[in-house]
């Protein structure tokens, strides 16, 4: 019998619901595929400060290190604000576990259902059959993770703060690679995202790609674009693209404008990947949807569940290489915002459902 092997952090605010309504899914999707599922939940974020003192508790770590990948919640909220940055939740558990398990690369589908494009700020007629994107981020080098990053005092009393923008060449074909295989299953057209009239780690990156796709995939067709006028571009024709990777903040920055564009958080899911492989010879892989904690609705059984299981089916797909059931999910998903079952952030002409609907209709669909 097939295994899988879960660490589950649900994490603060919304996470805990709609990470609930997740694992009902996944046990009925692993009962049907004759898998054998085991979930270790954990704590996390601003939950496991109040119970452990950290964001990231040993036994956290220890769980995550026993499991075949990670599907993460969403941490944080008002409640930590007020302690150092260097505690919050946000700070204090993403990094850590990105750095534990060499996760370098975040994969964000942007994906707008064309009966969806009345929730996005683009007109629809620049839309007219949706959104069908990929973005994808480096997540361990740049400005987040270079040195020295500091704050002194001058000797007139000003302070000065510093963070460095770092790139080697393995870094950036090592990302370059993981948009080269993405783009192998779409339409095989790829667009490196940089800065190169400005800045040297841009001149070493846009170098680097052309050098890489030249050698190892010239049959996909390689573009550069500036990230100020990808910016613009994605405000105003997204489908120009298909896949499109960039560095650490300029991918951060593009990710989270495709979201906006993409008409609700509450859909959108990501698979942040890694170097190491688990048990099964698949990338070990932390998965959590795009939106955050949601503070303000927790609680109140109104959360889109929807990107968090999104995610959950982005695990079975690449950490645990069950492409049948990832794609199940996907269009459970599909037909039951087709069919009109919608939570509010997507509701629009139709009367909204709760998270718990949100999931009997997906449910239904399998």
């Amino acid at each position: 019998m097939r295994e899988w092997k879960l660490a589950v952090l649900p994490g603060d605010g919304i996470g805990p619901e709609v990470m609930s309504l997740t694992v009902e899914l996944l046990e009925q999707v692993a009962r049907e595929e004759g898998a054998r599922l085991e979930m270790n939940e954990c704590l996390v974020g601003g939950a496991a400060i109040d119970a452990e003192g950290t964001a990231l508790p040993a036994s956290t770590l220890e769980a995550c290190r026993a499991s075949d990948g990670i599907l993460f919640g969403s941490v944080g909220g008002p409640k930590w604000e007020s302690l150092p940055p260097k505690e919050q939740p946000e700070r204090a558990a993403l990094l850590p576990l990105r750095k534990e398990f060499h996760l370098f690369a975040n994969i964000r589908p942007g994906l707008l259902y064309p009966e969806l494009v009345p929730a996005s700020p683009l007109k629809s007629e620049r839309i007219p059959e949706g959104i069908d994107i990929v973005c994808i981020r480096e997540l361990t080098g740049g400005l987040y993770f270079g040195q020295p990053k500091d704050t002194v005092t001058l000797e007139n009393g000003e302070k000065q703060s510093r963070d460095t923008m770092v790139y080697r060449t393995s870094e950036i074909t090592r990302i370059a690679e993981v948009a080269a295989k993405t783009a192998l299953g779409r339409s095989r057209r790829v667009c490196s995202i940089d800065k190169a009239n400005v800045l040297e780690t841009s001149v070493l990156w846009r170098d680097t790609v052309t050098r890489f796709f030249a050698e190892h995939y010239p049959e996909i067709e390689l573009s550069h674009m500036l990230v100020d006028n990808a910016a613009m571009q994605l405000a105003g024709n997204p489908n120009q693209f298909d896949v499109l990777f960039s560095e650490n903040l300029f991918g951060d920055i593009l990710s989270d404008e495709m979201a906006v564009i993409c008409g609700s958080l509450g859909m959108l899911a990501s698979a942040s990947l890694g170097e190491d492989q688990n048990r099964h010879g698949h990338p070990f892989g932390l998965y959590e949807p795009a939106g955050g904690s949601a503070p303000d609705i927790a609680g109140k059984g109104v959360a889109n569940p929807c990107a968090q299981i999104l995610s959950g089916a982005l695990l079975l797909r690449h950490s645990l290489g069950e492409e049948a059931a990832a794609t199940r999910i996907e269009t459970a998903v599909r037909r039951a915002v087709e069919k009109g079952t919608r939570t509010g952030d997507i509701a629009f002409e139709v009367e909204p459902v709760g998270s718990s609907a949100m999931l009997a209709a997906i449910r239904a669909e399998l």
